[in-house]
């Protein structure tokens, strides 16, 4: 009942023991119903507490109106104010990340940049038991497995959510009650964002059969939580059991992985956290019945079957040293073959070549000294015909490139800006333009 509200809120952080009344709470607030609720609430009971904004300047006018909002809302509960704005666009650009991740992104960052600087000891979202279960449907259907099931957690270091105990009806009912104004988001109409989808299109279908869904969902979320703990135990003891460290290596004792039961589960909570996706694990489990040698690579790991043992070593991609250029001609021998590098005349070189293994590149755009160096995680380049940067790794995946085939890419670079993915594509910034007068010739050949 929404005239409960209040009580149930303070009785709710006691049992979750989410922080003690003496402790200041730092509120993020959007001005949508849910987080101008939890405002009032923790005004009346005497909380002390902060409100903080977040402008992602993603809806024009309507992002203004709502900084605004909380900025009134603030002043209205006499409640220190604190806001900021985002260029989130750029963010997620920069970034090759979703709208959506951004903004969550630079929205945590920022709130927990002002809870310590502002001497805040938690930061409390108004997330809701919907949320909850959204989040729980979401995950199922991801395949995260049992920890995915647990929904949103009343606590994460410092990252409180204490209206969880909350349905979206009793929020607005007390909103209503009590005369309370709030905005609305219109991006939250839209069902182009997944959890819309699911607030939207999935949740409603299955209460048109079950009606009570929300509330049973929660119940049973509820049993999920308790129920991890248990299997979180469990898999601790195999972990003991089945994993042992020498140095940088861990190893597995086949025998004792194919006694365990269930197999499936165990192994891939034991591989997870070594780069391992789900249909890698089924790739491992092979490994228990093949011969010597055989491999099979994760993002991070390579697990390889040794005799009686499963081996997982980090996978190295930069031991190689960084080897410097200094000027053309150059003649240049390294681990992935040699580089013979030649200043022509644009006017008497030819045509362009089509090979992979010659870089043409226009001189007047090249800075000595040139850097021969192996990829690494966070690499970028403006593939030749592109307008737009993109991470090696995506560019490796669009080429299908192996694992091994990966730790072996090297990067030819000019004052910290890629020229040449070796033996692959060159930088468009740096292609031979119309009006190039000299051709830095760059040729890969074996060693």
């Amino acid at each position: 009942m929404p005239q409960y509200l209040l009580t149930h809120l303070v009785e709710y952080i006691r049992e979750q023991r989410l922080f003690d009344p003496s402790q200041k709470v730092l509120l993020a607030v959007s001005g949508g119903v849910d987080s101008t609720v939890m405002a009032h609430l923790f005004k009346a009971a005497g909380f002390a507490a902060g409100l903080a904004h977040c402008n992602f300047q993603l809806r024009g006018t309507e992002s203004l109106r709502d900084e605004r909002f909380v900025q009134e809302l603030a002043a209205t509960l006499g409640l220190p104010f604190f806001h900021t704005r985002f260029d989130t666009s750029a963010y997620a650009d920069e970034h090759h990340v979703s709208i959506q991740v951004a903004a969550r992104e630079l929205r945590y960052q920022w709130l927990e940049n002002i809870r310590q600087e502002q001497g805040y000891d938690y930061i409390a979202t108004a997330h809701h038991l919907q949320d909850s279960v959204e989040t729980a449907l979401m995950n199922f259907a991801k395949g995260t497995g049992i920890a995915g099931l647990h929904g949103i957690l009343p606590r994460q270091e410092r990252i409180i959510r204490p209206l969880l105990f909350a349905e979206k009806d009793t929020l607005l009912a007390y909103a209503m009650l009590h005369r309370l104004s709030y905005v609305e988001d219109s991006s939250n109409i839209t069902d182009k964002y997944t959890r819309n989808f699911f607030r939207h299109q999935v949740i409603p279908r299955i209460q048109e059969i079950y009606p009570g869904a929300v509330k049973n969902m929660a119940a049973t979320i509820q049993r999920l939580k308790e129920a991890e703990i248990l299997y979180q135990q469990s898999l601790a003891q195999y972990r003991k059991k089945l994993l042992v460290q020498s140095g940088n290596t861990w190893m597995i004792a086949v025998r004792k992985l194919q006694h365990v039961a269930p197999l499936q589960t165990i192994a891939w909570e034991l591989l997870r956290c070594f780069g391992c996706s789900p249909a890698q694990t089924e790739q491992v489990l092979a490994l228990l019945h093949s011969e010597s040698g055989r491999y099979v690579e994760t993002a991070t790991h390579r697990i390889v079957r040794n005799r009686a043992w499963l081996l997982i070593t980090p996978v190295q991609t930069s031991a190689a040293p960084l080897l410097v250029i200094d000027q053309a001609p150059a003649h240049l021998h390294f681990e992935g073959g040699q580089l013979q590098i030649r200043l022509l005349e644009r006017a008497t070189a030819g045509s362009i070549p089509a090979a992979a293994d010659i870089a043409w590149l226009d001189a007047a755009k090249v800075r000595f000294p040139l850097i021969l160096r192996k990829w690494k995680t966070g690499d970028y380049f403006y593939p030749l015909g592109m307008p737009k940067k993109k991470k090696l790794s995506r560019f490796f995946i669009d080429q299908k490139l192996s694992l091994p085939q990966k730790e072996n890419v090297w990067v030819l670079e000019s004052e910290k800006r890629i020229l040449w993915v070796v033996g692959m594509r060159i930088d468009d910034r740096f292609k031979i333009s119309a009006g190039a007068t000299q051709v830095l010739s760059v040729q890969l050949s074996a060693k």
